[in-house]
């Protein structure tokens, strides 16, 4: 709320705080119209309306991330059904992001066009992508192509939320409601967690992951289109340090050039400050995309857990993330410092993901165990991001107010392209997984159910057994096999017959296929361990790039001095408005 000193918005334009009514060219158009399309507030809104306009665009977010993030609950099943392989399912990652990056630049024009029609009609336009595409997706080039398409809109709404948050909040509250946007992909990755943990043992098929997720899609596309509003060039051209600024904010809007703020905008936004900013926070949340989109095949390929257990790994992450975002955020604006939670955030997450990349090797960690570890490490991703996520908007600001959306352009076409020339790198790096998700279950499971006749065949020479396989009834290969289990295996010849009949039994396609793969898995299964560990070093030299490039940031270290800033500001503020009001 405006504090009571401040002096009222009637005071210098003749009305009561809140919403103004529409400008005389929307007032003409229909109510439907107005609600559908023209979505833009003339004054700043009182504090329920803008938590209103707010907990839309969080819900929006994490509609958004659910949609993004539900395939790789069930990636190993999507591999199976189109038996792609590993490095084809990349390559569709890394062509999303590729093209989310590009599509972040499109969404720069949001500072032209406004910001609230592309968060509600992008989510609409996903919604129906997830609901009907995907889930009907004839073959793995139509699946990819799908999947690209919700990338594209993602690019541009991971631009245009944020932008929203911003103009909503002043600078004293930015912290906490960053923390609350940064729920989009946390939360939106619980959810996705959440949903296959507990459906996947009873709706079997993939699909179903995005059925629900589309359905869920529509519900809050229907809310942003009725519901979500966005303030007018005037009011969100303008740097808010706290609500008491919002009565000379609505003074200067009447004569504010906005064509003039508004030129050569990639010139004003392209500086090192922003450019090193942006490209810190993407090489630190290597480990957080990794997570979302490998954790499930991790677990399953390397620990043997269930897709249920992999997923349940997932809730305990994501949640744990999300209320670390909320708590931080909220300590942060109350210090009024970004940097010093940055600096615990980053140094705890290096830890805790040296850690975590100790147990690759370690085939025998517990369930309990990774969920210490991952909540620990989500805490500390937390801690430094919602900070990172309010200081990144001051540091824009710092350059041009009226050009956020740019700014947090930049920050989403390098992000974009940080994350896939990352998981492009992936499966150079992790070279063996491929075996393991294409073949690994079924040879596992082909051996536990043959694992006698298996003993059996091991124990007979190769060249015999091809020989008996052309030929059952060759009394030479026969005797010389008989003689080969019983001496292997220290049982009589009549127990070496009875074992070779099972042998038989076994149906030759299942036996083909474990001859064709089982030794490329049981090799991917030595080796993939240490390449995954290989990776996490990778995640870890991003968060220690991260650590210096701080210094880049908007902010005070020192809480003593941000209250000082802050009174300094105040007493501006106060001296211009007695201008205006004198004037």
């Amino acid at each position: 709320m405006p504090d009571a000193a401040a002096p009222s918005v009637a005071s210098l334009d003749g009305h009561e705080g809140g919403e103004d009514p529409p400008s005389p060219g929307v007032a003409e158009r229909g109510t439907l119209a107005r609600m559908l399309w023209y979505r833009q507030l003339e004054s700043y809104p009182n504090t329920g309306p803008r938590i209103g306009y707010l907990s839309i665009v969080v819900a929006a977010t994490i509609m958004l991330y659910y949609q993004l993030y539900v395939g790789g609950a069930v990636a190993p099943q999507i591999l199976a059904h189109y038996g792609m392989s590993f490095r084809f399912y990349v390559d569709i990652t890394v062509v999303a992001n590729a093209v989310g990056a590009f599509s972040s630049v499109i969404a720069g024009l949001a500072d032209r066009w406004g910001r609230a029609n592309m968060v509600a009609y992008g989510l609409g336009i996903t919604a129906l992508l997830v609901l009907f595409g995907i889930p009907n997706a004839p073959n793995s080039w139509a699946f990819a192509a799908l999947v690209v398409a919700v990338g594209f809109v993602e690019g541009i709404i991971l631009v245009a939320t944020p932008a929203l948050v911003r103009d909503f909040s002043p600078q004293l509250g930015r912290a906490s409601a960053m923390g609350f946007w940064t729920l989009g992909p946390v939360v939106g990755s619980l959810i996705v967690s959440v949903v296959a943990s507990n459906t996947l043992a009873h709706l079997v098929a993939w699909q179903d992951q995005f059925t629900i997720c589309g359905i869920a899609g529509i519900v809050v596309f229907v809310i942003a289109v009725f519901g979500l509003r966005e303030l007018s060039p005037g009011l969100r051209d303008q740097l808010m340090v706290s609500m008491r600024d919002r009565a000379l904010i609505e003074a200067r809007a009447k004569g504010i050039d906005i064509a003039e703020s508004l030129r050569r905008p990639w010139r004003q936004m392209l500086r090192f400050d922003i450019i090193l900013s942006a490209f810190a926070v993407s090489v630190f949340l290597i480990i957080y995309y990794t997570a979302v989109g490998f954790n499930p095949i991790y677990f399953e390929t390397i620990f043997g857990f269930s897709p249920s257990q992999a997923n349940g790994l997932g809730n305990w992450l994501w949640a744990f993330d999300a209320l670390a975002l909320v708590v931080v955020g909220v300590l942060s604006d109350w210090l009024k410092v970004r940097k010093p939670f940055m600096v615990v955030g980053a140094v705890g997450a290096v830890v805790m993901t040296i850690i975590y990349l100790g147990k690759a090797t370690a085939p025998h960690t517990t369930y309990y165990e990774f969920v210490l570890i991952l909540t620990l490490l989500a805490v500390f991703l937390g801690i430094a991001y919602a900070p990172w996520m309010a200081s990144f908007t001051e540091t824009v600001e710092r350059r041009n107010p009226a050009l956020t959306a740019t700014g947090l352009a930049v920050w989403g076409w390098i992000l974009r392209i940080v994350v896939a020339v990352s998981v492009f790198i992936l499966p150079f790096v992790v070279s063996s997984t491929t075996p393991l998700v294409t073949y690994g279950a079924k040879v596992k499971a082909l051996a536990t159910t043959y694992a006698p006749e298996i003993a059996t065949a091991g124990q007979v020479d190769p060249t015999t057994l091809s020989t008996l396989a052309a030929n059952p009834s060759n009394s030479a290969a026969l005797d010389k096999a008989i003689a080969e289990i019983s001496s292997a295996a220290h049982v009589s010849s009549s127990e070496a017959i009875t074992r070779l009949i099972a042998l038989s039994k076994v149906p030759k396609a299942d036996l083909a296929y474990l001859q064709a793969h089982g030794a490329a898995v049981q090799q991917a299964a030595k080796d993939t361990p240490g390449q995954w560990q290989n990776w996490y070093w990778v995640c870890v030299a991003g968060e220690l790039v991260f650590l210096p490039l701080i210094f880049f940031m908007a902010g005070r270290w020192s809480p003593a001095a941000a209250r000082r800033d802050l009174r300094d500001h105040e007493d501006e503020v106060q001296a211009e408005l007695a201008k205006l009001g004198a004037a």
